[in-house]
């Protein structure tokens, strides 16, 4: 993956469901959220001149970072689950989907990019930094439905 030229193309077209400055957090080592504006961080090096990709590349060198490719809202009358993102759509989920992944409620996806690497992991992570309990959960890897569509949207904006 071209960490810096995915994360320019996942900024430029992240407006419609997330502040582009607020795409990326940091994610500490116990998978709680860290910081979540990046662009005022005075440390790792990061000058104010830096660009945001800049800085955010600055502080992959030390942290984990969560790049957000869009929001998830499950529906749970009608076993479906909206996705807000580069790529809006609404998938109808099974019973098992629901269950299985049903209590990420509102939660925003994305990859999980491990620091000083461009090895990453899908998962989601509430972003709302006021709850003690912020945290990256993995999405783990599977043939189902609601896995291979958040899969193929990250996947279609990743730079390689």
């Amino acid at each position: 993956m071209n960490i810096e030229k995915s994360i320019e193309n996942i900024v430029a077209k992240c407006d419609n469901y997330i502040d582009p400055q607020l795409a990326i957090c940091i994610i500490r080592d116990n998978c709680t959220m860290g910081s979540n504006n990046i662009g005022e961080l005075k440390k790792y090096g990061i000058e104010n001149e830096d660009s945001y990709v800049e800085k955010v590349l600055k502080v992959l060198k030390h942290e984990n970072i969560f790049i957000t490719f869009g929001m998830l809202a499950f529906i749970p009358m009608f076993n479906e689950c909206d996705i807000f993102s580069i790529e809006d759509k609404t998938i109808n989920l099974s019973s098992e989907e629901f269950q299985k992944y049903g209590d990420l409620k509102e939660e925003y996806f994305g990859i999980l990019i491990k620091k000083n690497s461009n090895d990453f992991i899908i998962g989601s992570c509430d972003l709302c930094g006021c709850k003690i309990d912020s945290s990256f959960r993995q999405i783990k890897k599977s043939e189902d439905n609601f896995y291979k569509t958040i899969n193929n949207i990250i996947e279609n904006n990743i730079i390689y």
